[in-house]
């Protein structure tokens, strides 16, 4: 075992190292000359960058002091967004880069030679019917040969061949780089941007614009999650629901991650969109924290002001059981929501049942579904809370009609959704079990980086309907 998790954590490191060397290669070296202190630069911040991602994650889940966790955070958490949509845009760009390079090659075969005639252009008169009386040589030709021939016979280079004096400046064929550039037949310059000036040009224009899209993106993508989550509704038929409670709604929020980086003024906006749904009951489906009572309990204060006719419930997700899922319980109960703990409440028209995540299985405190669901009613509706999708077979077997869960972040930051698809039974959205339902929530807040792609966060309002109505 030890063995296998030893080649994985190489496996990654190479994968990671790669990677980051393609990143420091395409944006620093091959947009430059030579070795110089950009490329040091580039080097120094690609490397600092993720130590600083690395230190991040340990000072959380060491529980170093909270400065230090939000010193850390923010660069580290953002620099790891950055990465991969850098690594993303310069995969791109290599599909861009030749037809670049074919694109300036065309262009440069279809510029005319200098000196010579374009299309079009109109010649001197006479130009090109100057005749040279046969045995004739210009004057500049006849010194020419004369200088030549005394070169010879002292055995020195023809005065052409000379090769210019610093005095003199570059060669006439030789760029401001000290590279003679390509030449086609003629012996002209094939173009003004010519090999290696090209190939420069081309690095830098695909560099320049895969930065400029990565920082777009992750701006773009923190900018969501900092404005807060919208309001998604859905509606969601219960064939044992009385007619009583029909369009009854519940108020879903998951993954609020209160924590180094979203603190009280984010639980604020949370809090304030889900009051603004008016909901009958309020449903907190795990990874309400990041971070221990002590250090995150004014974060979470505004919870207090929940406010639902039949009140506001919470389950723990497994953040909580890195962040003493005990405590947090305590805590949230002291601001007033109700803790369900393998636990079910009898509400007027539709039983309502919780259980713990499957990560307090290591303490002792995992999901008991019999605990929560097996002495129950069975011909009244049931909505269960569990935080993660994958708890949904249980769900199932016990004979629940909704049940309401969180945990993938709808893949946060894309093309994460693929992993996260791949490890849970629904990513995102409403989904058919038989006869049971599953309602995944994007959740509200976001874990590591700040920032979202393709997956925006969302408060849902589930609005029951009656069958019987």
């Amino acid at each position: 075992m030890v063995v296998v998790f030893a080649l994985v954590a190489l496996a990654v490191v190479s994968v990671l190292v790669t990677a980051n060397w393609y990143v420091w290669r395409r944006l620093f070296r091959d947009t430059t000359r030579g070795s110089g202190p950009v490329r040091r630069i580039g080097a120094v911040v690609i490397a600092g960058g993720w130590v600083l991602a690395v230190a991040a994650l340990v000072a959380e889940r060491a529980g170093a002091p909270f400065w230090l966790q939000r010193v850390l955070a923010w660069p580290g958490f953002l620099w790891m967004a950055l990465s991969i949509y850098l690594l993303l845009a310069l995969l791109v760009g290599e599909v861009v880069r030749p037809l670049l390079r074919r694109f300036l090659e065309r262009r440069a075969a279809r510029r005319p030679a200098a000196g010579e005639a374009g299309p079009g252009t109109a010649q001197a008169p006479g130009a090109d019917t100057e005749r040279i009386p046969a045995g004739t040589a210009p004057r500049a030709e006849a010194a020419t040969e004369e200088a030549a021939r005394e070169g010879a016979a002292r055995h020195e280079a023809p005065p052409e061949e000379a090769a210019p004096t610093s005095a003199q400046g570059p060669a006439p064929d030789t760029d401001l780089s000290g590279t003679t550039p390509d030449v086609g037949s003629g012996g002209r310059p094939e173009s003004p941007l010519a090999l290696p000036s090209r190939r420069l040009f081309v690095s830098r224009v695909v560099a320049g614009a895969a930065a400029a899209a990565a920082v777009g993106t992750v701006g773009y993508g923190t900018y969501g999650v900092l404005n807060g989550p919208t309001v998604k509704r859905v509606t969601v038929p219960l064939a044992k629901l009385p007619r009583a409670a029909h369009g009854y709604r519940i108020a879903v929020v998951s993954d609020i991650h209160l924590g180094p980086v979203l603190g009280r003024g984010f639980a604020q906006k949370v809090v304030d969109t889900i009051n603004s749904t008016q909901p009958d009951l309020i449903a907190v489906v795990g990874d309400l924290v990041d971070g221990s009572v002590k250090d995150l309990g004014p974060a979470a204060a505004p919870l207090a002001q929940l406010r639902a006719r039949h009140g506001a419930y919470f389950v723990t997700g497994n953040h909580e059981y890195f962040s003493g899922a005990e405590q947090w319980v305590a805590e949230v109960r002291r601001l007033g929501l109700l803790p369900l703990e393998n636990a079910r409440t009898e509400l007027p028209h539709f039983d309502l049942a919780g259980v713990n995540d499957v990560a307090g299985e290591d303490e002792g405190q995992g999901p008991d579904y019999d605990r929560a669901l097996g002495d129950r009613d069975r011909t009244r509706a049931c909505v269960l809370l569990a935080h993660q999708p994958v708890q949904i077979h249980d769900a199932v077997d016990h004979g629940v009609d909704l049940q309401l869960s969180g945990h993938t972040h709808g893949g946060q930051l894309w093309p994460g959704n693929l992993i996260a698809g791949a490890a849970n039974p629904t990513l995102a959205g409403l989904e058919h079990y038989g006869d049971t339902q599953l309602y995944v929530s994007r959740g509200a807040g976001a874990w590591g980086p700040p920032t979202r792609v393709g997956a925006p966060s969302d408060v849902t309002v589930i609005e029951l309907a009656s069958l019987r109505a």
